[in-house]
C-alpha cells in the first residue's frame, strides 16, 4: 500500500466552524453532500483516524487568509493556530501559509516567519478571494518572497462556486494567468490546485509547457476527474500532478477508494499519492508503506 501525502487539508473542526473560519454555508454543505454528523466540525483526532483509515500518512493544512478582513465575509486561520496543530501532530501535519496581498510588507514578513519559526513548507492562495487573477503584480512580492524561501506556492485555479451566499466572488484564477508567473519566476514551484475545471485543458498545457507548474487534484472526487487528467497523470505527465483532498469538500476515504477504481501504473499512483509531494515540498521521505 502507498502512503499518501494531501497537499490540501483545511482545518474543520468545531472551533473553526464556530468561529465562522470555514468560509461555508449550509447551502454548500447541502450542495456538497456533506454527511449532517460532519457539518458543525470534525475533531483533530477524529480526523486523524479517518487519514489512517485511508492510509494518507501526512497532510498540509492551510493557515487560511480569505479576502482583506476590512471587507464583510472575509476570514482567516491565524498561522499559530495552524503552527499548534503541526506542532501536536509533527508526523502527520505540515503547514501552509495563507497569503493576503493587502496586507504589503506585514504580509512578507508574516510569510517568512512561518517558515523559519513555524517551519511552514509553503504558501497558499486564493486569488478569487482578491479579485486578483494570479499573474496581478500584488503578488509577485510574495512570489519573490517563495524563491527566497526556496518553498512552492498553491493557489485555486478554474472556477470559484459559491462557497457561501453572503459574499459571492468571481473566478478570476483561469491557469493559462500562471504562464506569464512562471517565465518570470522560473525557479518557483507553482500548483495550481483544484484541478483547473472547466480549464484543465489549460492546467494540463501549463504544465506540460514549464517545468516548475504543478496540477493538484483535489476539490473534486477521483471518479469525476477529467478523463484527459488521469491520461496526463498516468502518462507523459506522470509526476506533475499532486494528490489532494481540500478536506472537508472531499472525504479522504472515499478519494482513496476511488484512486483505487483508476486502475493507474503503479509508478503513476506512487507519483501522484507521494513522491511528487515529496519532492516538490522537500518533505521527508514518508516512513511506512510497500510502493506497490
Amino acid at each position: 500500500m502507498v502512503l499518501a501525502i494531501d497537499i490540501v487539508c483545511n482545518l474543520f473542526t468545531p472551533e473553526e466552524v464556530r468561529l465562522n473560519r470555514t468560509g461555508l454555508d449550509a447551502a454548500f454543505k447541502e450542495q456538497v453532500r456533506m454527511p449532517p454528523e460532519m457539518r458543525d466540525g470534525v475533531p483533530v483526532s477524529d480526523y486523524l483516524l479517518k487519514m489512517d483509515r485511508a492510509g494518507i500518512a501526512r497532510a498540509l493544512l492551510i493557515a487560511v487568509r480569505a479576502g482583506d478582513l476590512n471587507m464583510r465575509g472575509s476570514f482567516e486561520i491565524p498561522y499559530q493556530r495552524v503552527a499548534e496543530v503541526c506542532q501536536s501532530h509533527p508526523e502527520r501535519f505540515s503547514g501552509l501559509a495563507g497569503i493576503d496581498p493587502t496586507r504589503g510588507m506585514a504580509g512578507l514578513r508574516d510569510l517568512e516567519s512561518a517558515v523559519k519559526d513555524y517551519g511552514f513548507v509553503g504558501a497558499h492562495l486564493y486569488p478569487h478571494w482578491f479579485g486578483l487573477a494570479p499573474d496581478h503584480a500584488r503578488y509577485y512580492p510574495y512570489y519573490a518572497k517563495c524563491c527566497e524561501l526556496d518553498i512552492p506556492i498553491m493557489m485555486q485555479v478554474g472556477q470559484n462556486l459559491v462557497y457561501s451566499r453572503e459574499r459571492r466572488l468571481p473566478s478570476v484564477g483561469r491557469p493559462i494567468c500562471l504562464d506569464t508567473v512562471a517565465i518570470d519566476f522560473p525557479e518557483l514551484r507553482l500548483l495550481g490546485i483544484h484541478v483547473g475545471v472547466p480549464w484543465t485543458d489549460e492546467m494540463i498545457a501549463m504544465a506540460w509547457k514549464h517545468e516548475n507548474v504543478f496540477i493538484g487534484v483535489d476539490a473534486y472526487a477521483p471518479k469525476h476527474w477529467p478523463k484527459q487528467l488521469v491520461r496526463y497523470l498516468d502518462s507523459y505527465g506522470r509526476g506533475k500532478v499532486l494528490f489532494g483532498t481540500d478536506w472537508p469538500v472531499i472525504d479522504p476515504e472515499r478519494a482513496m477508494r476511488e484512486i483505487a477504481a483508476l486502475n493507474l501504473r503503479p509508478e503513476s499512483r506512487r507519483a501522484l499519492l507521494r513522491d511528487a509531494a515529496e519532492r516538490v515540498f522537500r518533505l521527508p521521505p514518508t516512513a511506512g508503506g510497500a510502493d506497490a
